[in-house]
C-alpha cells in the first residue's frame, strides 16, 4: 500500500497555527495524523508578518511572529505527523465504509477516517494597490509585507491601510524610520484598541479619510513621491517618500471547498460548540470556522484545535474519553520528558 492509499485517523487540511496545534494534540491522543498544506511553507497567515511582536499568547513572553512560529511548528511536529506540502485539496468523497478520500489538484488521493479543516480563508492573495503601473515598483520600494525592519531604517515610510498589520507595522517602524505616515480611507482602524492608541500617541503622522491616488518617480525605477486624496473633499497632498507599504488585506479563495456542502458564509464555515461542521466526520478549527464563542486570536485558535480533535476522537471511538490527559499524566510524554531532563 503506497502512502496515498494508507488510511489515517485524521487528516488536517492546513498547516498554519490551527493545523499544527491540532496535529500536536492528535499525537497526544495517539491518532495517526496527516497534515496537508497547499503552500510550500508551514505557518499560514503568520508568514505575512514575521517582524510583528505577538503579545497575546498565554504564558509566552512577547516575541516576533517568526520566532513564535518556530515554536508552533516544532510543537506540531512532536509526534511526527505525516506532512504533505504544496498540495491543494480540491475534492472530497465519502466511501461506503464512512471513510473519506481527499483528492488533490495534482490527482493524488489521501484516505482518512476523519477530516479537520484548518485552511483559514483558503488560498491567500495579497490585495494589490489599484494604481496603474504600481507593480513596476515592487522590485524597488513598494512593499506588501514587512520582512525586515532594518530595510526601512532612516527612511520616510508611508503605510496605506488600517487593519491589524498596518497598525502593528506603524508601531514598529517609528522606532527605526526617519518618519512614518499612515494613510487610511476610513476614520477608524481595525487593529486592537491598545495598538491603535499607541500608534496615535507615537510620532506617526496619521491621515484618516485619505487614500493613495498616485505614485511619482523621478527615475522611473522607484517611488519618490505619493499623492494622497481626501475621500470626501478630494483635496490632494503630495508627500516625499523613500518607501511605500500597502496593507489592504487579502483576497481569499476557498475554491472547490465551497462545493463540498458546508454550511458557510462568505468567510467562515458554521460549526457547533464541538467544532463539528454539518458534514459528519469533518470538523473545523481556526480562521476557517465561526461560532458564537469564537475568539479571533492565535490563543483562540489553539482552543478550537483541541475541541475539534477531541470531537474527531470521539467520532471515531465513541467510548473514548472526551479529552486527553494533561501532559504531566500523559504516557506519551514519559520518554520525551526523560530526554528533556538529560539535555537540561
Amino acid at each position: 500500500m503506497n502512502e496515498q492509499q494508507e488510511l489515517y485517523d485524521v487528516t488536517i487540511i492546513g498547516g498554519g497555527p490551527a493545523g499544527l496545534y491540532t496535529a500536536f494534540y492528535s499525537g497526544m491522543r495517539e491518532m495517526k495524523t496527516k497534515i496537508i498544506e497547499a503552500q510550500d511553507q508551514l505557518g499560514g497567515r503568520m508568514l505575512l508578518y514575521p517582524e510583528k511582536i505577538v503579545w497575546d499568547v498565554g504564558g509566552v513572553p512577547p516575541m516576533r511572529a517568526e520566532k513564535l512560529l518556530e515554536h508552533i511548528i516544532q510543537q506540531g511536529m512532536t509526534f511526527e505527523p505525516t506532512l504533505v506540502m504544496g498540495e491543494q485539496i480540491v475534492g472530497m468523497d465519502r466511501q461506503e465504509d464512512g471513510t473519506f478520500v481527499l483528492t488533490a489538484a495534482s490527482g493524488q488521493l489521501h484516505h482518512t477516517r476523519s477530516v479537520i479543516m484548518a485552511c483559514g480563508y483558503g488560498i491567500r492573495k495579497l490585495t494589490k494597490l489599484e494604481i496603474e503601473g504600481a507593480d513596476r515598483y515592487e522590485v524597488s520600494n513598494l512593499y506588501y509585507t514587512v520582512q525586515n525592519l532594518e530595510t526601512f531604517r532612516g527612511q520616510r515610510v508611508l503605510i496605506s491601510g488600517g487593519g491589524d498589520s498596518a497598525v502593528d507595522w506603524a508601531n514598529e517602524l517609528v522606532k527605526v524610520a526617519a518618519s512614518v505616515t499612515v494613510v487610511h480611507r476610513r476614520d477608524t482602524f481595525g487593529g486592537l484598541e491598545r495598538n491603535v492608541t499607541m500608534m496615535k500617541e507615537s510620532s506617526a503622522d496619521v491621515r484618516t479619510l485619505h487614500a493613495v491616488s498616485a505614485l511619482h518617480s523621478a527615475d522611473g525605477e522607484s517611488i519618490g513621491q505619493v499623492t494622497i486624496k481626501h475621500v470626501e473633499t478630494e483635496e490632494e497632498i503630495k508627500l516625499d517618500v523613500d518607501a511605500v507599504i500597502v496593507n489592504h488585506g487579502m483576497k481569499t479563495d476557498f475554491g472547490p471547498i465551497r462545493d463540498w456542502g458546508f454550511d458557510m458564509g462568505e468567510w467562515k464555515a458554521n460549526v457547533s460548540s464541538k467544532m463539528e461542521t454539518n458534514i459528519p466526520g469533518i470538523f473545523g478549527a481556526g480562521d476557517f470556522v465561526g461560532h458564537e464563542s469564537k475568539v479571533g486570536l492565535i490563543a483562540g485558535t489553539f482552543t478550537d484545535a483541541i475541541i475539534a480533535l477531541n470531537s474527531a476522537k470521539v467520532y471515531l471511538e465513541p467510548e473514548a474519553t472526551p479529552y486527553a490527559y494533561v501532559s504531566s499524566h500523559n504516557d506519551r510524554f514519559k520518554e520525551k520528558n526523560k530526554q528533556l531532563e538529560v539535555h537540561s
